[in-house]
């Protein structure tokens, strides 16, 4: 079910910074500060429009069917890709089934520049980005503060994910001291901040990564992935390698230095332990996953929790059990293929837990349409 709203922020400190038009869902300003609990939202997926800083904004944000507005709920963003939108990324990324399942609201931005094909956009990431687009950080400020005035959201339960040059704008975000999500999901897109070369080394630039806080932080990489190399190189947004970005988020998050490591044989998976204020660090490093979303024939093993067994989840499910567990104290173990040989098990990574693993190709989604560029 699709609307199309448009949003209003009576409050003079946002007035001041340009933010006006119709309240979200239909909420008159009168009622600003008494409609975030309370008041029920039609469910489904809508479309949303809003000023910030000057600009025109565009989103789409899913209600689920269980929303009352009396019980407050958590809240993700998506972040999409370059060269696409709020609409694809739902779709590659399946936050909407998850926040019908699990009764969470997810809001999808669009990035402030024009992408290379029709109707799509990318991100001005601040440092790196040379093109002339509004002040993301700016809208995506807006963007949580308006969710939590005019939606029964619980303030100390807002994550974010982000997918490729999405996750680049999510990683400085977070670098720039913004600390509006408790924790964060990557899919082939972490950064630890701007990329500078130091006697013939590639590293972050450590001034352009300074976050107010720890942060959880759970990242998925391909070794397959062409176009943000998990080893380094690529474009000159990228540079160093996705190992490097995890160690520098660990040494960010105060992790012991050395990662707890299983290797499997369709991905590995590092952990960083004793992280400050109970966070985590967790990736999964996925052998045969060029730059897509691990569509869901690549599945994560979850390592037993009292009475839970085993169970397999993909990407994004796994991303959602780690955000609920305020970092990932859900243990994963090895990515799992949808079908493997019988008596092919390996061992979980705490508990002792049991399962299969095979080798399995991440592919596309095939209702995501393709497109070219720069993801």
């Amino acid at each position: 079910m699709t609307s199309s709203t448009v949003l209003h922020r009576a409050r003079a400190s946002i007035v001041a910074r340009a933010v006006a038009g119709l309240f979200l869902f239909g909420f008159s300003a009168v009622g600003a500060e008494a409609a975030s609990c309370g008041t029920a939202v039609q469910p489904g997926q809508h479309s949303l429009t809003f000023q910030s800083g000057g600009v025109t904004r565009e989103a789409v944000y899913v209600i689920p069917s269980s929303y009352t507005g009396k019980k407050k709920v958590p809240l993700v963003l998506d972040f999409h890709g370059s060269n696409s939108n709020p609409s694809v990324q739902m779709k590659r990324s399946h936050w909407d089934e998850v926040a019908e399942r699990e009764g969470f609201v997810v809001m999808a931005l669009a990035g402030s520049l024009k992408g290379e094909l029709p109707n799509t956009h990318a991100w001005n990431v601040p440092g790196v980005t040379q093109g002339e687009g509004a002040d993301e950080s700016v809208a995506i400020r807006d963007a949580v503060k308006l969710a939590k005035d005019t939606l029964c959201i619980d303030s100390t339960k807002v994550y974010a994910s982000g997918y490729s040059g999405g996750g680049r704008m999510l990683s400085q975000y977070i670098c720039n001291g913004y600390g509006d999500f408790a924790a964060a999901g990557f899919v082939m897109g972490l950064r630890a901040g701007t990329p500078v070369e130091e006697n013939g080394v590639w590293r972050p630039r450590r001034a352009s990564c300074q976050p107010s806080r720890p942060v959880s932080i759970i990242a998925f990489s391909g070794m397959k992935d062409h176009v943000n190399p998990f080893d380094g190189g690529g474009k000159a947004y990228w540079r160093y390698g996705g190992e490097v970005a995890l160690n520098r988020w660990a040494e960010l998050n105060g992790c012991a230095t050395r990662p707890q490591t299983e290797t499997g044989t369709s991905a590995d998976v590092s952990r960083y332990l004793g992280c400050r204020a109970g966070t985590s660090v967790i990736s999964y490093v996925i052998a045969n996953a060029d730059h897509a979303w691990p569509a869901r024939t690549v599945l994560f093993q979850l390592a037993s929790a009292g009475d839970k067994a085993i169970r397999e989840v993909d990407a994004t499910d796994r991303m959602w059990d780690f955000f609920r567990t305020s970092g990932g104290e859900m243990m994963a173990g090895n990515a799992v293929g949808a079908s493997c040989a019988d008596g092919q098990t390996t061992a979980s990574i705490e508990n002792g837990g049991q399962g299969k693993t095979c080798k399995q190709s991440s592919t596309h989604d095939n209702s995501v349409p393709v497109v070219s560029g720069d993801l």
